[in-house]
C-alpha cells in the first residue's frame, strides 16, 4: 500500500478550497477506518459518516490505543513496514505500526515542513537525533530531508567533540535537535574557540521542546540558541501515534498543520472545542494514515490554534507551543500550573546548570512540588531562587541544591531518548 495524495498548493489555498478539499478527506478517512480498523468498526457502527459531523463522534485517548492496541491495525501483517514504540509519557508503553504508504506520507509531511522553514536541495542537514531504539523522530527527519533533496548527516546522538568534528568537515547549513541540547553544544563548542556565527550553520530546527511562551514571546532558550549559533531557529511538534509534524514557517509564527495531512482541535476538559487562541487539549484527526488510522486523538498536550492567515503566504492552521501536558497539570497551594512554567524560570537563570522536577501527592488534595537544581560555579542564595520562582509562578516550592553530577544522573538515563526533568510520584 502507497501513499498517493499530496496536494503542496493546498496549504496555500482560500478558506472555502481548503474545506471542501478537508471534508472529502474526512469522509474518505472515516470510511476506510470503519471498514479496516476493527476499533473503529465497532465504535462507529450504525452512524451516517456521509453526514456525521467530526465533533460529533467521539474521542480517542491514548489509554485506548495501548490496552485495544491491535484493534487498531488496519493492515494485514506484510504490509507492516515499520514498527516503534511512543515514549511512554502517560505510563503505558504504545506501539505504533506504520505500512509502507505512512512511511511515504511521513516523508512527505516532513518535506512540507522542510520547506516551510527554508529548507531547500542545496542543504546539508546534520541530524543530533537517533534513528534507532524504535524511535520515529530521526527517521521521519532523514526521510524528510531525503525527499526536499538535501544532504544528511546521521551522526545521532554523538559526543559533542564528534558533533564538533563533524561541523569542522562537512559544513552543515542546518542542524536538527533537542533545544537543551544544542544549547549546551553551543556553549561547548565555542568555549573550545569556535566561531559559530561564522561557520555555514544559518538554520536550527528544534524538536522535543517548546521554544515560545503562551504569548508567542521567546523563551530564553530561543534567545540563546540564536545568539550562541547565529541562526534562525525553529520549533516542530509532531507525535508517533498521528505520524503528523507542525513546523514552522520562516514567519516564526506558530506551526502548520498541512491541511492534506489532517485535522487538528483543540478542545476543553469535556472533550468542547474552544474559540481559536485559547489553549485546550490538542486533538489531532490525521488522513491518509492507513497502519493505525486514528479519529479525534487526544494527544495529551496543551496549545493553541492560529486560524488566521500567515504572513508567509500559507492559509494552513498553526499550532502554538506546547503550555504543558495534561496529565502534568499540577495544583499546589490553590494554584494550578504546568511544569513547564517552572522549566521556563529556571532556564532564565545562567547561574542553574542542571535541574529536574518532582511532585507528591498530599492528603489535602494539593501537590507538594519539589526542585532539585545544580548551580554551574558559584553558588546563588536560595532565596533568589525561591522569590523568583514565587513571583512567575504565585507559590513557592521546595528547592534542594545538589551536585551537577547528581542531577545529571537523574535527567539523562540510558532509558529514555529525551531529558527527564518532570518526575511524577502521585500515583
Amino acid at each position: 500500500m502507497t501513499f498517493k495524495f499530496r496536494d503542496d498548493a493546498l496549504e496555500f489555498g482560500a478558506r472555502e478550497e481548503v474545506q471542501r478539499a478537508t471534508e472529502r478527506l474526512l469522509r474518505e478517512h472515516l470510511t476506510f477506518c470503519s471498514k479496516y480498523s476493527p476499533f473503529y468498526k465497532e465504535r462507529f457502527h450504525g452512524l451516517d459518516l456521509d453526514t456525521v459531523q467530526l465533533e460529533d463522534l467521539p474521542l480517542t485517548d491514548k489509554m485506548e490505543v495501548s490496552i485495544r492496541n491491535s484493534e487498531f491495525v488496519a493492515v494485514e501483517p506484510n504490509d507492516v513496514a515499520d514498527i516503534v514504540f511512543s515514549s511512554g509519557t502517560t505510563g503505558w508503553p504504545t506501539k505504533i505500526m506504520y505500512s509502507r504508504g505512512d512511511l511515504e506520507r511521513l516523508a512527505y509531511n516532513e518535506e512540507r515542513a522542510f520547506n516551510a522553514c527554508g529548507l531547500s536541495s542545496t542543504d546539508i542537514v546534520l541530524l543530533t537525533c537517533t534513528m534507532d531504539r524504535c524511535f520515529i523522530a530521526g527517521l521521519a527527519y532523514f526521510l524528510g530531508v531525503q525527499a526536499v533533496g538535501a544532504a544528511s548527516i546521521r551522526n545521532g546522538h554523538g559526543t559533542m567533540e564528534g558533533h564538533g568534528e563533524v561541523i569542522k568537515h562537512t559544513n552543515p547549513t542546518t542542524v536538527v535537535g533537542v533545544p537543551s541540547f544544542l544549547r549546551k553544544l553551543g556553549i561547548y563548542l565555542a568555549g573550545r574557540g569556535m566561531d559559530l556565527p561564522s561557520t555555514t550553520i544559518d538554520k536550527l530546527i528544534c524538536i522535543g521542546e517548546p521554544l515560545k511562551d503562551a504569548a508567542m514571546n521567546p523563551l530564553s532558550v530561543s534567545v540563546d540558541l540564536e545568539r550562541i549559533w547565529g541562526a534562525k531557529v525553529f520549533s516542530t511538534y509532531a507525535s508517533s501515534e498521528t505520524v503528523t509534524t507542525f513546523c514552522e514557517c520562516t514567519a516564526q509564527a506558530g506551526g502548520h498543520l498541512h491541511p492534506s495531512l489532517g485535522l487538528v482541535e483543540i478542545v476543553d476538559e469535556e472533550g468542547n472545542g474552544v474559540p481559536d487562541g485559547e489553549p485546550g487539549e490538542v486533538v489531532v484527526t490525521p488522513f491518509n494514515v492507513q497502519g493505525m488510522p486514528l479519529v479525534r486523538y487526544r494527544t495529551g498536550d496543551v496549545s493553541f490554534v492560529d486560524r488566521e492567515p500567515c504572513s508567509c503566504g500559507r492559509t494552513s492552521p498553526r499550532l502554538g507551543p506546547i503550555l504543558g501536558r495534561k496529565k502534568q497539570l499540577l495544583k499546589v497551594h490553590g494554584t494550578s500550573l504546568y511544569p513547564q512554567a517552572v522549566f521556563t524560570v529556571l532556564d532564565e537563570m545562567p547561574e542553574i546548570s542542571e535541574y529536574y522536577l518532582e511532585v507528591y501527592a498530599e492528603e489535602t488534595l494539593s501537590d507538594r512540588l519539589v526542585v532539585h537544581l545544580a548551580f554551574r560555579k558559584q553558588a546563588v542564595d536560595i532565596e533568589v531562587v525561591l522569590r523568583r520562582l514565587q513571583a512567575r509562578l504565585r507559590v513557592k516550592p521546595e528547592v534542594i541544591v545538589e551536585p551537577e553530577a547528581d542531577i545529571r544522573r537523574v535527567v539523562f538515563t540510558p532509558e529514555s531518548r529525551k531529558p527527564v526533568r518532570f518526575i511524577d510520584l502521585r500515583k
